[in-house]
């Protein structure tokens, strides 16, 4: 793993995506104060993890919680606030948007994290083998 990817920048496979660049202290500010759940999957999983993963990378007008530019994978993590029907709503749409760039996005609740934090390793795991 290079040390780009471990801090969570762009490295040079990643240049085809669109980045808004007003975003890059927010994505900062959100690698800062990660979620207990966005934690456990980096320091427990992704931060070892054989093939690069991007924290909080910009990606349009959006910031995802990881990307796997290689297997061209998003993974999100959701707190209970996503399962309101206005966010339900936006996360469709930025999955579209998403999608449309020829990206596949993983969703979990911050539950599963919690209580399957195996099992939810292996679905992202056997997902990278599969694209790459």
């Amino acid at each position: 793993m290079t040390e780009d990817c471990l801090k969570g920048s762009v490295n040079m496979n990643c240049n085809f995506l669109p980045r808004n660049k007003e975003l890059k202290n927010r994505a900062s500010e959100l690698r800062k104060n990660a979620t207990p759940e966005e934690n456990k999957l980096w320091y427990e999983f992704f931060r070892g993890y054989p093939v690069c993963i991007n924290r909080q990378r910009i990606i349009g007008n959006y910031i995802v919680d990881f990307y796997c530019d290689k297997a061209k994978l998003i993974v999100e993590l959701d707190g209970s606030q996503h399962f309101e029907d206005e966010n339900i709503k936006k996360d469709n749409r930025r999955t579209a948007f998403f999608e449309s760039l020829g990206l596949y996005v993983l969703r979990f609740a911050n539950d599963e994290i919690n209580e399957s934090f195996y099992e939810v390793c292996t679905v992202i795991d056997e997902e990278i083998k599969k694209r790459l």
